[in-house]
């Protein structure tokens, strides 16, 4: 069975710690990042766990910080599952490519952090994604398989890509649009994926709730374009490096919501950042599930059977730029 990690700070010092029942097992040693604790500090969890004779903290005590450290490469699935595709004006088949684009890691926090909505943001949007952490470095093509695929994934955490729907689609800048700081609540758990483990990655079960209200639910076997593919594609055109993130895409049940017309219209080059920013606040004048100040969202993905379990995250949406607390 794989492991539960954590990253958290305690008493304004940052450390990593295994998870046991409602405690954290914590770590001796110091890792600056994912990559160093992947590169040296798994052992020590491993046997931590099996001793369980660490010194333990409650997590109630602590503050969850994101598993996933800066500098990290950031890549995204865009439009992966056909519920998706559809609300978002597009032919719900697989389409003929896959759809990659990018977010700035800094728009990294922990799973109890606040989301800071800038203040121009109207139409702001959730995104449950599972997210794979690189666990070999890439620096060449490769063929991923299901059978060699735990080779490169060491782990998988729960990420929200929260979207400025009002940027992204105006603008045309997907990267823009995704990248505000505190749009990717991230963690609280990177479950580390025992080999025999990998095949589970395709039978996740995913949901987020806003104010206790479900939006999105799905399973990881909807994927459009699996991890191995993915990995594949990617391998064969930029580098991966052990502690990078990529992202699988959401599901179907986000904010958005656009006709095929709508979407033709915004996808219209003669038309000014303003005409489509009409046509889209025009479009969504009646949609009341764009997340507002003082919305709840929590995030949970984990297996049927429970053996994999990803923790909840729960995230407060607060506007303008003051610095994000836990809650």
């Amino acid at each position: 069975m794989g492991l539960q990690v954590v990253r958290f700070k305690k008493d304004n010092q940052e450390q990593w710690g295994v998870v046991s029942g409602d405690t954290i097992l914590v770590l001796q040693n110091v890792y600056r990042s994912l990559a160093e604790f992947l590169e040296v500090g798994t052992e020590e969890a491993r046997r931590i766990k099996e001793e369980g004779s660490a010194t333990a903290v409650l997590f109630a005590d602590v503050e969850l910080l994101s598993p996933v450290t800066k500098p990290a490469r950031f890549i995204c699935q865009g439009t992966n599952y056909a519920s998706h595709r559809a609300e978002a004006g597009l032919e719900a088949n697989r389409p003929p490519f896959n759809l990659f684009f990018s977010k700035a890691d800094s728009t990294l926090c922990g799973a109890n952090s606040e989301i800071i909505r800038p203040n121009h943001v109207k139409l702001l949007d959730y995104e449950i994604e599972l997210g794979l952490i690189i666990g070999k470095d890439i620096t060449g093509p490769v063929e991923v398989t299901d059978n060699n695929l735990h080779q490169y994934i060491a782990g998988l955490v729960m990420v929200d890509d929260v979207s400025a729907r009002d940027v992204q689609f105006t603008e045309g800048q997907w990267l823009k649009g995704k990248s505000y700081r505190t749009f990717a609540p991230a963690g609280p758990i990177l479950y580390l994926l025992d080999p025999d483990e990998v095949a589970k990655i395709h039978n996740l079960e995913l949901n987020l709730w806003v104010n206790d209200e479900l939006r999105q639910s799905a399973n990881s076997s909807q994927l459009l374009f699996k991890p191995t593919e993915t990995l594949t594609e990617l391998s064969e055109m930029m580098d991966l490096s052990k502690g990078d993130l990529i992202i699988t895409g959401t599901t179907g049940g986000v904010a958005l919501n656009l006709s095929p017309e709508v979407n033709e219209q915004l996808a219209n080059s003669s038309l000014s950042a303003q005409q489509k920013l009409e046509i889209l606040l025009a479009s969504q004048a009646n949609n009341e599930r764009y997340l507002k100040d003082g919305d709840i969202i929590r995030c949970q993905i984990k297996s049927p059977d429970g053996s994999i379990d990803l923790g909840e995250q729960k995230n407060k949406v607060v506007t303008g730029s003051k610095k994000p607390v836990s809650l």
